[in-house]
């Protein structure tokens, strides 16, 4: 046997090892068994799987099966949480396991969510991939508001800042950190769905760097993006020329009414939601708040791409739970109707039309970043 035919068989061996991982993983979260959980990774590592093989190619697409699971409609809302949340203890527990543990000192990188962007998890898996190659980590979490992100880091001078942003309506308010950020002298590497599979928003929105993930994101900073990228992308916060027409503004300004006269449309045309119970009525609200919440986030970045990706997504979630994507017509006519006057606005409105009349459905879902 060959020496590569020896590397091909442990390459196998390992991924085989790994498969075995994630389905004793999956089934601990899914029964919410936390002990079983951290007892499934400290059996990995002790077995000699390298830490961060556990946290990128274990817990890693154990979050994403989560999430698919969920929007299949084959796990509860509550279940997605309590899986989430044993696959953050997990993450936790790898940190304290002396496998996990360095010496080294590579520098200083602080890891935050913008404001809003509830979703930790992608971040947490960053900060401690950081960690395991040897750099001084402040993870500062979720829903990090901007003033307190610049105070921090006035305070601990790092040598950049990692922003995660995992949701697309949240990337007006990651416009403003990565601004803040580079007004107060750091660097800014950019990750997370929110951005684009591409990274096309964080480079439209001026981050110094973009990363697909958390070894790409190590990389980066392990090669010096600091000296090579900084102050390349940089642009005004103001300085997105579509944004001079004041759609956005406008649209933005006036979400809760057309939130509302949508609703009272609907029901007055639709006897059905006249029967509807208050529980039915609010979620219908919500929902039609989440479309509109994506419209001011494709006005704000000027892309169909992101609005129509929410609607087929939501359709997809939709068909999961035996409701028709055809039902999202109506809203989609109704703000049309309520928005005559803005063309941006009536472009993305009629492109979402289209792709749901397409059935194109998008291969990730454009909340998530797992």
């Amino acid at each position: 046997m060959s020496s590569h035919d020896v590397d091909s068989a442990a390459t196998r061996a390992v991924a085989t090892d790994l498969a075995q991982v994630r389905e004793q993983l999956w089934g601990a979260v899914i029964d919410c068994d936390e002990y079983a959980a951290v007892a499934t990774i400290y059996a990995a590592m002790d077995a000699g799987v390298p830490p961060e093989d556990v946290l990128l190619e274990v817990i890693a697409p154990v979050q994403q099966k989560i999430g698919a699971e969920w929007a299949a409609n084959r796990i509860r809302i509550a279940q997605e949480h309590a899986a989430t949340a044993i696959n953050d203890r997990a993450v936790a527990a790898l940190a304290h396991h002396p496998a996990g543990r360095t010496t080294a000192h590579t520098g200083k990188v602080t890891v935050a969510c913008v404001d809003g962007e509830w979703h930790a998890l992608p971040a947490r898996l960053l900060a401690e991939t950081l960690r395991l190659r040897g750099w001084q980590v402040d993870f500062l979490g979720a829903q990090v508001p901007t003033p307190h992100l610049i105070a921090h880091l006035h305070q601990s001078g790092p040598d950049a800042v990692a922003l995660s942003c995992s949701i697309p309506t949240r990337l007006p308010t990651a416009h403003a950190a990565i601004t803040a950020c580079q007004a107060a002298g750091v660097a800014v590497l950019a990750g997370g769905a929110a951005f684009g599979p591409d990274g096309r928003f964080a480079r439209q929105l001026g981050a110094d760097a973009w990363a697909p993930d958390a070894r790409a994101a190590a990389e980066l900073l392990a090669e010096g993006f600091l000296s090579t990228h900084l102050s390349s992308n940089r642009q005004p916060i103001d300085d997105l020329p579509h944004l001079v027409d004041q759609e956005y503004t406008t649209v933005s300004q006036t979400a809760t009414q057309l939130i509302t006269e949508t609703l009272a449309t609907l029901e007055s045309r639709i006897p059905a939601m006249r029967e509807y119970s208050d529980f039915e009525r609010q979620r219908t609200a919500e929902d039609i708040a989440h479309i509109v919440e994506f419209l001011v986030a494709g006005l704000y970045t000027d892309d169909d791409e992101l609005f129509t990706g929410f609607m087929l997504w939501t359709a997809g979630i939709l068909a999961a739970r035996g409701v028709p994507a055809a039902t999202l017509f109506p809203a989609l006519e109704l703000l049309g109707k309520q928005l005559l006057e803005f063309p941006r606005s009536k472009r993305l409105l009629d492109a979402a039309k289209s792709a749901l009349a397409g059935e194109k459905r998008p291969a990730t879902d454009p909340q998530l970043n797992t």
